[in-house]
């Protein structure tokens, strides 16, 4: 993740990983990017091409995202990462984990948590 400016937060979504029916309105994002990509390491279920949006926000806006995510993620191994300059988020179905940047146990409990979750290991590289 490229550095964080002050007041502002910055994450990746992918598409494929919201559930069907989810919609997602009045995120107060903006999007950097989109990205259509074969992902090397997929489990069993998910698409081989993944739609990746890189977003902004302002770092206010993190505790609302990251309960919009947890309520419209599919469950298993999908989730959405976001970083500010102090906090890293990382969020699942139904499941929020966040952590200053350095805090090495609380960081451990969101990769415990997506190891059960069956998120390969290469993509468990939150900061």
């Amino acid at each position: 993740m490229a550095d964080v400016p002050a007041g502002r937060l910055r994450g990746v979504l992918i598409i494929e990983s919201f559930r069907p029916t989810a919609r997602l309105t009045d995120l107060g994002i903006t999007v950097d990017a989109i990205t259509r990509i074969r992902p090397e390491s997929v489990t069993s279920g998910q698409p081989d091409i993944w739609t990746l949006i890189d977003f902004e926000a302002t770092d206010a806006a993190a505790r609302r995202l990251a309960s919009i995510f947890a309520d419209t993620l599919q469950p298993g191994p999908w989730y959405v990462d976001f970083h500010t300059v102090d906090t890293t988020y990382v969020v699942f179905a139904g499941r929020v984990f966040r952590y200053r940047h350095g805090d090495a146990d609380a960081r451990s409990a969101a990769v415990a948590h997506g190891r059960a979750a069956g998120v390969p290991e290469a993509q468990l590289d939150w900061g």
